[in-house]
């Protein structure tokens, strides 16, 4: 990683969201300021930012707009299943600049830049950027977890619009109409039901379904929310705690070299003990070699106790010399050394 001032550091990767194309990483410089992180959902249509990148390849440029619209999707391709609720901007985004700042005229933080719509390969005046609401729940859970521990609602559903409105009588003419609820589900439990439409979440508006989604999505498992619907004219306050998505697949390799060509995903041993497991392993791969085989579970590092796979990269880090890895084998334990 290059820096303005042209110094240089070796990035390590500690996670990454494809869905919603957030990736954090992690290096050890010396006299840096930390940008201050504002709060996304308070921005405005109209309001003034500075985008930053380096477009082309050519440098750090700055480049100055407006917000055009937030709540945006349906970037990605029908086979794709990714999370979007951008900001959209006029301020110039061009290749090379995903993965720059988004910032107030204050200097907070207030979304990532992440793609942009150009007919001939050029800025058009449509750029889009990930909000910093969104990006700062993806990123506390990877320094926690390692991975993202994605909240599920339990509802199938729909954009709620102005012909709905007149269906069912209802004034308002935008939200998430709920089709279905799945039984003992997070929104089930809730206390959510069928016909409902949710015009809030946590107090803020949201537009349509995708938005609904994508909210829920980016935050954690356990999470607690405050969605606000309307039935049958009744506006309503209900709380649902959210429930886990299927777990996350973490690429072994970005945690440790000699692990590359395992998968890992948070499970748990025969004996119940929680870990890190090895979901998938590749042939002759260096994991592999090392003698990890599919299902092993990791539950230690040398005297360490592992149970995520964020604790499993820290005592990596931290351990000098042959580490020992605590694997559970279905019934039966053993050490596997690293050198």
């Amino acid at each position: 990683m290059t820096l303005k001032d042209g110094r240089q550091f070796e990035a390590k990767k500690i996670g990454s969201d494809a869905q919603s194309d957030v990736a954090l990483l992690k290096i050890d410089p010396d006299n840096l300021a930390e940008i201050k992180i504002a709060d996304s959902d308070k921005l405005r249509v109209g309001d003034f930012v500075v985008a930053i990148g380096n477009p082309f390849g050519l440098g750090q440029t700055v480049t100055s707009g407006i917000v055009s619209a937030k709540g945006r999707h349906g970037l990605s391709a029908p086979n794709q299943q990714g999370l979007e609720d951008f900001i959209q901007t006029d301020a110039a985004i061009n290749s090379g600049n995903s993965g720059g700042a988004l910032v107030n005229l204050r200097g907070e933080l207030v979304g990532i830049n992440t793609a942009i719509i150009a007919p001939n390969g050029g800025n058009v005046g449509i750029g889009f950027a990930i909000p910093s609401i969104m990006m700062n729940n993806l990123v506390n859970q990877l320094i926690e977890f390692g991975e993202v521990k994605r909240g599920v609602l339990g509802i199938t559903g729909y954009d709620f619009n102005a012909d709905l409105a007149k269906t069912f009588e209802l004034d308002i003419a935008q939200g998430a109409f709920v089709q279905q609820v799945i039984p003992d589900s997070s929104a089930d439990k809730g206390g959510l039901k069928y016909g409902d439409v949710v015009t809030h979440v946590d107090g803020i508006r949201i537009s349509s379904f995708n938005e609904l989604r994508s909210k829920v999505s980016t935050k954690g498992a356990g999470s607690k929310i405050e969605l606000t619907v309307n039935r049958s004219g009744d506006v309503k306050k209900v709380v649902v705690v959210l429930g886990a998505a299927d777990k996350p697949a973490i690429t072994a390799g970005n945690i440790h070299p000699a692990l590359k060509g395992a998968t890992f995903i948070t499970g748990n041993a025969a004996n119940g003990a929680a870990g890190v497991q090895v979901s998938e392993l590749e042939e002759r791969s260096p994991a592999s070699m090392l003698g990890l085989e599919k299902d092993d579970v990791i539950i230690g590092v040398n005297r360490t106790r592992i149970q995520s796979v964020s604790d499993l990269r820290d005592a990596l880090e931290e351990a000098k010399g042959v580490m020992a890895l605590n694997v559970v084998r279905g019934n039966s334990s053993l050490y596997i050394l690293i050198r």
